[in-house]
């Protein structure tokens, strides 16, 4: 069984996918510019500036992340992953308002919500851009997925309920 989750930043796909992944025992396929920061000793800041002028960075993490679904029996949590894992069994997009993600943000790493929520808006306009560039995949079309949530109407345990609850209603495990 492959899931597939994406959403923007602050949607919950990292909280969301290790819970998941965790309450049906499958693996965790997460690697993200954050990853590629720590393992190349740059900031995430660095890396996702340098990604803006080099799509290197961009393939690096999607190859890297459909390879090890193709392993099977995972949870793959990427901003890309409903497109990018086209084969997955089941395939979810977390949404949520700009201003209820910058407020996730605030309080996972501080500043005013102002600072913020223009982050989050250039995040998204920056990522669109190049995601479009790069592989033709306006990610704020989304309605080909299995299931949409809006992930300001509940708890990241209670959107894992209702993941699970779809895999049982499709036979999925």
């Amino acid at each position: 069984m492959i899931i597939a989750i994406s959403g923007k930043s602050g949607c919950g796909n990292t909280s969301v996918s290790t819970r998941l992944a965790e309450r049906l025992g499958l693996t965790l396929v997460n690697y993200t510019f954050r990853n590629l920061a720590a393992e190349t000793g740059k900031t995430f800041a660095e890396v996702c500036q340098a990604a803006q002028n080099d799509f290197s960075y961009d393939k690096i993490i999607d190859s890297h992340q459909v390879e090890l679904a193709k392993q099977g029996n995972c949870v793959l949590g990427s901003r890309l992953a409903i497109w990018m894992v086209d084969f997955a069994d089941l395939k979810v997009f977390l949404e949520a308002s700009i201003e209820t993600r910058a407020n996730r943000i605030l309080k996972r790493e501080g500043g005013t919500f102002q600072q913020r929520y223009d982050e989050t808006a250039a995040r998204d306009a920056r990522d669109t851009g190049r995601y479009m560039q790069l592989y033709g995949i306006d990610n704020n079309k989304h309605d080909f997925a299995d299931m949409i949530i809006d992930t300001a109407l509940y708890t990241p345990d209670q959107i894992v309920d209702l993941i699970v609850a779809e895999v049982k209603r499709r036979g999925l495990k």
